[in-house]
């Protein structure tokens, strides 16, 4: 079998789906190994690294498409105008793709349906459980981590103030009040970098678990309020989508706290469903005027109404983003670390090494999307309006 890299297309996106180093590994399962010129070179990693640990070069996407049995990315297939072709319909009918794919995001529901006439096996990195087996495969911590770093750098390069409080002869700045919504992963990273840049940090989440880590980061006010564990917690500790008077509840809670904010960092998800809208266009329009929201929930639809995808945008006075690929500013790291992830997860997939899929382990039938033209994504499903 062969397995393709591509080079990834998304504006901005510098990572890669494999290292020269994991090109070997896969050369010793038993794989060939192609990959598309240049795809490492937003990681400093030449093509003379891949065909040094076993590779062969394509020189362009339409060749390594077609030829690929399963083809690993970082980022959904999108349309690559130098192919004048959606990477969707370029691969080649019957192949495997194993990439984030997020399938419930309205955005992407046409590619998944294109995935499924296409007969791919469709699989996505966003749907690996959160089990102990899982943990080396868990792209999604992996690039979340990344993610919540990231985002409060951001916030931070477009707050028209200083984040510290910092003192002068004439006074005291007061430091950034800093709201992190969602306290998983991203949350975590997120309220730890928003802590060392010297902000005065806030917290939410619906989890207790979530809120009591939360509060555990010296310093860390937890605000909010107490949603019955069975309404608030799914499966493996993840949040569960709200029924709608308890959002409503959350909407009511952030429309109230938004206006004392300067920053606010977005990343309540629900794994394999649409992120719910927890901010409205009113609740953004009180916001002080210089304010930023970063919504790293995007991929997913959003939290706030105002987001748009892949955008930084000014509205009411408020700076929202909405950058749809924030790892892929932290290239290096979170290439190694999703390489990594990708690996083991390939390893996984194909136990016997190159060969037939093992559809019956747990964490590949949380992960699948698209099969024997079919969509099988119970994310994706619900967001379509399908049963």
């Amino acid at each position: 079998m062969i397995i393709g890299i591509p080079k990834e297309i998304l504006p901005e996106e510098r990572r890669v789906a494999a290292l020269p180093e994991t090109v070997g590994k896969f050369v010793e399962l038993g794989f060939e190994v192609l990959v598309e010129t240049q795809a490492g070179r937003g990681v400093f990693r030449a093509d003379e690294e891949y065909v040094a640990a076993g590779a062969r070069i394509a020189p362009d996407a339409a060749s390594l498409l077609q030829r690929a049995d399963v083809v690993l990315k970082v980022k959904q297939p999108c349309f690559n105008q130098a192919a004048g072709r959606h990477e969707a319909e370029m691969l080649r009918e019957g192949a495997i793709l194993i990439t984030f794919l997020h399938p419930a995001a309205p955005a992407n529901h046409e590619m998944i349906r294109t995935l499924r006439d296409r007969n791919i096996t469709a699989l996505t990195m966003d749907g690996i459980p959160r089990t102990s087996r899982a943990q080396t495969m868990d792209a999604l911590t992996s690039m979340s981590t990344v993610t919540g770093y990231k985002a409060v750098l951001i916030a931070a390069s477009h707050f028209p103030r200083f984040v510290p409080m910092i003192g002068t002869a004439i006074g005291a700045i007061q430091p950034a009040e800093i709201l992190v919504v969602g306290a998983g992963v991203v949350g975590l990273q997120a309220i730890a970098t928003a802590k060392r840049l010297g902000g005065s940090v806030k917290a939410i989440d619906i989890r207790a678990d979530a809120r009591r880590e939360a509060g555990s980061l010296k310093g860390t006010k937890v605000v909010g309020f107490e949603v019955p564990e069975e309404l608030a917690v799914g499966d493996g500790g993840y949040a569960r989508a709200l029924p709608g008077e308890w959002l409503e509840r959350e909407r009511t809670l952030l429309r109230a706290i938004a206006p004392q904010m300067d920053i606010i960092i977005l990343s309540a998800l629900v794994p394999g469903e649409v992120a719910p809208v927890l901010l409205a266009d009113e609740t953004v329009r009180r916001m002080r005027p210089g304010s930023v929201i970063v919504d790293v929930s995007i991929d997913q639809g959003g939290n706030c109404a105002l987001t748009e995808a892949g955008r930084e945008i000014v509205v009411h006075n408020v700076h929202v983003c909405g950058t749809a690929n924030i790892p892929g500013s932290v290239a290096v790291d979170a290439t190694w670390l999703y390489a990594h992830n990708m690996l083991h997860y390939v390893e996984n997939l194909f136990p016997n090494g190159s060969g037939t899929i093992n559809v019956d382990d747990e964490i590949v039938q949380h992960s699948l999307v698209t099969r024997d033209r079919r969509i099988i994504h119970k994310g994706a499903l619900k967001a379509m309006g399908t049963k």
